[in-house]
């Protein structure tokens, strides 16, 4: 299959080794003086080592892998090094939503009878800028029946940055996704009841965001590999923003899928034209 994984640049590679403590999977070893993947299996294409490299040697590719192996990770590679491997692994999967490999993981060590270390919740993610790391948020059903009464939040995840997001992340998973430009949340007053509830929601700026074709690439994996069930796109009415829907259409047409976006536009003033 293709996914996300770490390559490592060879000439740039100094072999000081600070990249593998960064990954408690086990994937990197350093072998005849370089740092190496040493199987696809162990690599979970999160890259929770790319910050450890000094060198910059350290990157993400989407290339033909086999499929990331949790229960493997667990019995060979974290459980034999002990407690603060574990506790560094378990972080490492919630810090980025992977609630589906965090699951297992606990499972397994359930199985085996060894205690679940309580994950520090102050210590940030190894790595990059921890407000970028993944969540999920979990929000209870609501009736609303008094109008003047504050609106809540309806967001379920972070991060919302199309930059920023891991097109790997579990809750994009079977998920219904609102792609929003980036001034829509600032003119349209009613945005998290009546666009965000019960969607996942990706956020960009097609006039003023860097390299649009990463964008395009990004968006394109996720539709490839995630199974979207629905898209709904919300532009401003201004010319520059219908790139929104360029970009959205130009990824759909790099996976091969076919998904019928329902376009919103809202115009300067506030009001759904």
């Amino acid at each position: 299959m293709k996914r996300q994984i770490i390559e490592i640049d060879e000439k740039k590679c100094t072999g000081c080794g600070l990249c593998i403590p960064g990954c408690p999977e086990g994937a990197l070893q350093l072998i005849d003086g370089k740092a190496r993947l040493v199987s696809d299996l162990f690599c979970d294409g999160l890259g929770a080592c790319l910050g450890e490299c000094p060198e910059g040697a350290i990157s993400t590719i989407e290339r033909e892998a086999e499929p990331y192996d949790e229960a493997r990770v667990m019995e060979e590679n974290i459980i034999p090094k002990g407690e603060n491997t574990i506790k560094a692994h378990l972080k490492h999967l919630r810090d980025h939503s992977e609630t589906e490999y965090f699951e297992q993981a606990v499972a397994i060590m359930l199985k085996k009878g060894l205690p679940i270390p309580k994950i520090d919740e102050d210590v940030c993610p190894s790595g990059g800028c921890p407000g970028s790391a993944a969540h999920s948020i979990h929000r209870e059903e609501e009736t609303v029946t008094d109008q003047s009464v504050g609106v809540n939040s309806e967001l379920r995840q972070w991060p919302v940055q199309l930059h920023l997001l891991n097109p790997n992340a579990a809750y994009l998973d079977n998920a219904d996704l609102l792609i929003a430009a980036d001034c829509v949340p600032f003119a349209y007053a009613d945005f998290h009841r009546r666009f965000i509830k019960g969607k996942i929601v990706i956020n960009l700026c097609p006039k003023l965001d860097q390299d649009i074709e990463k964008y395009v690439d990004k968006l394109a994996e996720i539709f490839r590999h995630k199974s979207i069930k629905s898209i709904t796109i919300v532009r401003m009415e201004v010319p520059c923003c219908s790139g929104t829907e360029w970009i959205v259409q130009k990824a759909m047409e790099k996976s091969g899928k076919l998904i019928m976006p329902r376009v919103n536009i809202v115009s300067i003033n506030g009001s759904i034209i």
